[in-house]
């Protein structure tokens, strides 16, 4: 938890994706999912004041719009689909996208692409509590600097994350295990949150997109490796 809010904090990603894995080592999905999903809403509102200034409110707000119209299709994708094809096929659709970044393939920022981002994003919150990997290959595609890309991600990320914590609330429920365990976690990420400012004013612009490239690989094999016992029938 304190390696993920350092990452949170200097770069605006990485937190569910480093933490939810290891969460669900621990905890049942919902609860892995909501924990999460709490403490990424913390991180967001101490981070907010400083953040201000990076923002791109025209970007922020189509990202909004197409997350309201994703917020509904994860719960429904998650209700429907089976949570290890949904897994498998992100995890697949994150490594491709990687690697074609990484033999530098570039995405054109337009505003339908946005709302498009947004959606997906939203859509993967409420599914799996991950909204993070869609926006960091659309950037990663472009020049944007890493101030900006912090702001609107940490901005994005607390409405997103609010709204999918009422959706599971009210679809799925909660429990006194989330609550507690989110309360015991609090001073790591408050530690986090001040060790990862100190980084940020450090972090190269090339080492930044390192680290980006590095989360999404991560994240692309974790979501593999976690899906492909299913269909391999090991236990």
């Amino acid at each position: 938890m304190l390696i993920a809010s350092i990452l949170q904090t200097s770069t605006g990603f990485g937190f569910s994706i480093l933490a939810t894995p290891f969460l669900l080592l621990i905890f049942a999905p919902i609860e892995a999912i909501q924990i999460n999903l709490i403490l990424s809403i913390m991180i967001s509102l101490a981070l907010l004041k400083q953040i201000k200034k990076d923002m791109d409110i025209k970007i922020l707000k189509r990202f909004v719009i197409g997350s309201l119209l994703g917020l509904p299709i994860g719960i429904m994708t998650i209700m429907v689909l089976d949570i290890h094809a949904l897994k498998l096929g992100i995890g697949l659709m994150i490594l491709l996208l990687t690697t074609m970044l990484i033999l530098k393939f570039r995405f054109g920022q337009t505003q339908g692409r946005d709302l498009f981002v947004g959606g997906l994003s939203g859509s993967l919150a409420s599914s799996i509590g991950m909204p993070g990997p869609p926006i960091m290959l659309y950037f990663s595609g472009t020049d944007i600097k890493k101030e900006k890309l912090r702001g609107i991600t940490l901005a994005f990320y607390l409405f997103i994350y609010t709204m999918s914590l009422f959706t599971q609330i009210i679809v799925v429920g909660t429990n006194q295990v989330i609550w507690f365990s989110s309360v015991i976690a609090v001073p790591l990420v408050l530690l986090g949150l001040y060790l990862g400012q100190l980084l940020f004013r450090w972090i190269h612009p090339r080492l930044f997109q390192v680290v980006i490239y590095t989360l999404l690989l991560f994240t692309a094999i974790y979501l593999l490796i976690d899906a492909m016992p299913r269909y391999l029938h090991f236990p």
